[in-house]
Protein backbone atom coordinates (compact mmCIF):
# COMPACT_ATOMS: atom_id res chain seq x y z
CA UNK A 1 0.00 0.00 0.00
CA UNK A 2 1.31 3.46 -0.82
CA UNK A 3 0.63 6.84 0.72
CA UNK A 4 0.21 7.78 4.37
CA UNK A 5 -1.60 4.60 5.40
CA UNK A 6 1.14 2.46 3.88
CA UNK A 7 3.82 4.53 5.59
CA UNK A 8 2.09 4.05 8.94
CA UNK A 9 2.06 0.26 8.48
CA UNK A 10 5.73 0.10 7.52
CA UNK A 11 7.09 2.63 10.00
CA UNK A 12 6.62 1.03 13.43
CA UNK A 13 7.90 4.11 15.27
CA UNK A 14 5.34 6.29 13.48
CA UNK A 15 2.55 3.88 14.30
CA UNK A 16 3.54 3.79 17.97
CA UNK A 17 3.75 7.55 18.37
CA UNK A 18 0.46 8.07 16.50
CA UNK A 19 -1.21 5.58 18.81
CA UNK A 20 0.19 7.46 21.81
CA UNK A 21 -1.03 10.77 20.37
CA UNK A 22 -4.55 9.45 19.82
CA UNK A 23 -4.63 7.93 23.31
CA UNK A 24 -3.55 11.24 24.84
CA UNK A 25 -6.14 13.26 22.90
CA UNK A 26 -8.91 10.86 23.90
CA UNK A 27 -7.85 11.04 27.56
CA UNK A 28 -7.83 14.85 27.52
CA UNK A 29 -11.18 15.03 25.71
CA UNK A 30 -12.77 12.76 28.33
CA UNK A 31 -11.25 14.57 31.30
CA UNK A 32 -11.03 18.24 30.30
CA UNK A 33 -14.00 19.31 32.47
CA UNK A 34 -12.25 18.06 35.61
CA UNK A 35 -8.67 19.03 34.78
CA UNK A 36 -6.92 21.87 36.58
CA UNK A 37 -5.25 24.70 34.69
CA UNK A 38 -1.88 23.12 35.46
CA UNK A 39 -3.07 19.75 34.12
CA UNK A 40 -4.36 21.40 30.96
CA UNK A 41 -1.04 23.18 30.43
CA UNK A 42 0.82 19.91 30.85
CA UNK A 43 -1.59 18.18 28.46
CA UNK A 44 -1.01 20.90 25.86
CA UNK A 45 2.77 20.64 26.24
CA UNK A 46 2.59 16.88 25.86
CA UNK A 47 0.41 17.25 22.79
CA UNK A 48 2.97 19.60 21.25
CA UNK A 49 5.76 17.16 22.03
CA UNK A 50 3.83 14.22 20.58
CA UNK A 51 3.08 16.18 17.40
CA UNK A 52 6.80 16.88 17.02
CA UNK A 53 7.53 13.18 17.49
CA UNK A 54 4.95 12.27 14.83
CA UNK A 55 6.58 14.73 12.41
CA UNK A 56 10.06 13.38 13.19
CA UNK A 57 8.97 9.76 12.73
CA UNK A 58 7.07 10.53 9.52
CA UNK A 59 9.94 12.41 7.90
CA UNK A 60 12.92 10.42 9.19
CA UNK A 61 12.90 7.88 6.34
CA UNK A 62 12.55 10.58 3.70
CA UNK A 63 15.96 11.95 4.68
CA UNK A 64 17.52 8.55 3.97
CA UNK A 65 15.71 7.83 0.69
CA UNK A 66 17.57 8.35 -2.59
Amino acid sequence: MSGPAGERRVNRELRDVLDELVEHVRYVARNVPTMSKQDLEYAEDRLDWLAEEVWRAATADKDRRP
